[in-house]
């Protein structure tokens, strides 16, 4: 704050936001994936509908699955995490009422050894098809799915190309993009953009959060069938005829 006009805030460790804001009353704060208690005239909270996007990943799991068993690997069992959870669940049972979903935390964001061992154990408990929601801890994941030979869906950004024969979506939260676009309404308007003091949750209908399948020319595993069908799913989810299951 002592060098920029707009400070950008990746994590819940910086809750402290609420009080240094404070003291910096001419610049602005962009908190990312959490929110203050109350609203901080200089800071803009911007939270994502990943449960939404999870919606469709867990749709996908537990329509490729030929176990019925389908898995994800948490960072740790907290709010941000379970919400993508719940909306993983929720999609999986709208698919197949009949799938079971497993779920381990790693309590670990960074190690892929971890990750492995998770994905490792989900894998003999049937799970077929693995999401990981672990940072890069997550990548681990990739690894068992390419040594055991099942499926994995990644998270946040298209992972799709780290291993393409395993990976067959992954829930994407266009967390750089939403940055750039509040960014730049500050820059073009000033305050009078509206957006600090307020809490913004970037959701499916905004086209922040949905599904990606890699870039072109990657091996494609799930059939446009499905896909057709993911997408008529997005429309029920941005008219609110399905209402996705959340922690916030």
């Amino acid at each position: 704050a002592d060098a920029a006009d707009v400070i950008v805030l990746v994590g819940w460790e910086f809750y402290d936001v609420e009080t240094v804001a404070a003291e910096y009353a001419d610049k602005r704060f962009i908190w990312i994936d959490n929110a203050t208690s109350a609203a901080v005239p200089n800071v803009l909270n911007i939270t994502y509908a990943q449960n939404e996007g999870s919606f469709l990943a867990g749709y996908v799991a537990a329509k490729m699955s030929t176990s019925g068993v389908i898995g994800a690997v948490g960072g740790q069992d907290q709010d941000t995490i379970n919400d993508f959870i719940v909306g993983y669940k929720q999609g999986a049972l709208y698919a197949n009422p009949d799938v079971k979903v497993e779920v381990i935390y790693s309590n670990d964001y960074d190690d892929p050894a971890i990750g492995k061992e998770c994905a490792l154990t989900l894998n003999e408990k049937g799970a077929d098809v693995v999401f990981q929601i672990a940072s890069k801890c997550g990548d681990g994941v990739f690894e068992a799915a390419k040594e055991k030979g099942f499926y994995a869906i990644g998270v946040d950004s298209d992972q799709k190309y780290i291993a393409d024969d395993v990976i067959i979506c992954s829930m994407c939260k266009q967390v750089g993009t939403s940055i750039y676009d509040a960014v730049m309404q500050y820059v073009e308007k000033g305050d009078e953009c509206g957006l600090f003091g307020t809490t913004w949750t970037a959701d499916m209908a905004t086209g922040y959060v949905g599904l990606s399948y890699g870039e072109e020319g990657a091996q494609q595993q799930i059939p446009d069938e499905l896909k057709a069908e993911v997408e008529d799913l997005m429309k029920k989810i941005i008219s609110g005829e399905i209402v996705v299951d959340t922690t916030r």
